[in-house]
């Protein structure tokens, strides 16, 4: 079915949301939890078959069996405008970041994205799983054997952290890629895993083993945090936090019985 044809606006800077405006009828797909607020008029309906496509029970379990592949909840939340005026709802990234919204038609009606990067989409996008063509890229490629694949004629927006980067590879162009870099590409992109060359570059370089490698021709968009590096920043600093912490707590106690 064609996607519905929403309005939008994007809000804020580093934290990123978006209010979507829809006319009385349309509707729009979203992760489950995503939603930040919904005016009134707006109708929402947890469903395993958003696009009401049919295929029965088990074709619907099989489509939400892709999605919990794919890093997404088992359910597709959708909200529909059924009042008589325009109407918003507004989604929200789970991580500091921002919201990169593709046209699919300008995309060739197919966009390959990182697992867990969908947000929300306008309603007839079809969202489907896409395995890695290599068995490396799948152990090494940073997303496993599962990347997410969005098709149709409207706007899906993925949600990434950091800044975004858009590059568009001629055909036979290489670029390497930080492994959890990656967030969305054409299909015509191949993607493969390189090893990182030489012992002192794999001991010291602090790039892990081995590299995305994306072969034009067609777009690529990067993030420049992946989550995974903020949240290991985190962990290695956590402990030494926690013996900061003690030891002020301790301070603080003998200050206060000196008190």
């Amino acid at each position: 079915m064609p996607a519905d044809i929403i309005d939008y606006r994007i809000v804020g800077d580093d934290m990123q949301g978006v209010i979507i405006t829809l006319d009385p009828g349309e509707a729009v797909m979203a992760e489950a939890g995503a939603m930040m607020y919904m005016e009134d008029g707006i109708q929402m309906a947890t469903t395993l078959d958003p696009n009401n496509q049919g295929g029965g029970l088990f074709g619907k379990l099989i489509g939400a069996g892709k999605r919990i592949l794919a890093g997404e909840s088992f359910f597709i939340t959708l909200f529909g405008n059924g009042a008589a005026q325009r109407r918003d709802v507004a989604f929200a990234t789970p991580t500091p970041g921002k919201i990169f919204v593709a046209d699919l038609k300008q995309w060739g009606g197919e966009l390959i994205a990182q697992k867990d990067a969908f947000l929300c989409a306008a309603r007839g996008i079809d969202l489907d799983i896409a395995f890695t063509k290599r068995l490396g890229a799948g152990f090494f490629g940073g997303e496993g054997f599962i990347l997410q694949r969005l098709r149709g004629d409207g706007l899906g927006f993925l949600s990434a952290s950091g800044t975004l980067i858009e590059r568009d590879l001629r055909p036979g162009e290489v670029l390497r890629v930080d492994t959890g870099c990656l967030v969305a590409m054409q299909a015509s992109v191949d993607y493969d895993i390189e090893m990182v060359r030489g012992v002192k570059n794999i001991i010291f370089g602090g790039e892990g083993l081995f590299y995305v490698k994306l072969t034009g021709p067609g777009r690529v968009i990067l993030q420049t945090l992946p989550f995974s590096r903020l949240a290991s920043r985190v962990i290695a600093h956590a402990p030494a936090m926690q013996r900061q912490g003690t030891a002020s707590g301790i301070l603080g106690g003998i200050i206060g019985d000196q008190g």
